[in-house]
């Protein structure tokens, strides 16, 4: 999980990184001290995860994380207990108190790797492709739905939504495990929070920041990240 490190004092990124470089699948490709330069990296690098402090000079790190369109998991690090509950109104995924406890680290990190594990179902499952048709259950309603029918795959917390006709049914699954079942040539990851079935996109166009936006057949627009941006390309460039 690639991590970056946001806060304004120097001995405070310090000691975090020291606290999480025990954690093997975290990768820290950066550390900010204040929220123009997290911003900017979130934007460009497209992180996983970001432990951030909330009082930092000029803008704080509440007002950044509601400003983000798809913003990665976030974890508040900080000596202030009094913004907690703004913090999870924003959706943060946890809001830890300095001095860090380890185990309460440990926990939240034990968390990640969980959501971010392939269950191992999908991983021997075959890929789904055009054509192939799937089970679909949300609470006592049921669909058999055809691959080709969903528009997209929508991520909501712990949940997925799946769009298709009228219904936007939830499922206990990660985009991350959807991505390794779904056929790359039909369903593209622009972002952290959709993945997209290509045969229902209607337009594309050049968007900020080097990225694109595109049009689904439903009439939602979605705006590729800079990075999945390059990885469209790549694939799909003559």
């Amino acid at each position: 999980m690639k991590t970056i490190i946001v806060d304004d004092e120097r001995l405070a990124r310090e000691e975090l990184k020291r606290l999480l470089s025990k954690y093997e699948e975290l990768e820290i490709i950066g550390e900010y001290k204040n929220a123009i330069e997290a911003r900017e990296a979130i934007e460009t690098q497209s992180p996983d995860l970001v432990f951030m402090d909330v009082q930092m000079p000029g803008e704080n790190g509440l007002d950044l994380l509601s400003s983000l369109k798809n913003p990665p998991r976030t974890v508040f690090v900080t000596a202030y207990d009094e913004y907690a509950m703004r913090a999870f109104e924003l959706n943060a995924y946890d809001y830890l108190m300095k001095p860090v406890d380890e185990e309460r680290l440990d926990d939240v990190y034990n968390r990640l790797k969980e959501e971010n594990k392939v269950p191992q179902s999908v991983a021997e499952a075959s890929t789904l492709k055009s054509g192939d048709k799937v089970f679909i259950k949300d609470g006592e309603k049921v669909w058999f739905v055809p691959m080709d029918d969903i528009r997209y795959f929508e991520s909501e917390g712990n949940y997925v939504k799946v769009h298709f006709d009228r219904f936007r049914p939830l499922i206990l699954r990660s985009l991350n495990s959807l991505e390794e079942r779904t056929d790359d040539q039909m369903f593209f990851r622009v972002n952290r929070k959709f993945i997209i079935n290509l045969n229902h996109v209607v337009n594309i166009e050049n968007w900020f920041n080097g990225g694109l936006q595109v049009e689904m057949s439903c009439g939602l627009k979605i705006e590729i990240s800079r990075r999945q941006t390059i990885k469209f390309k790549d694939q799909f460039s003559l």
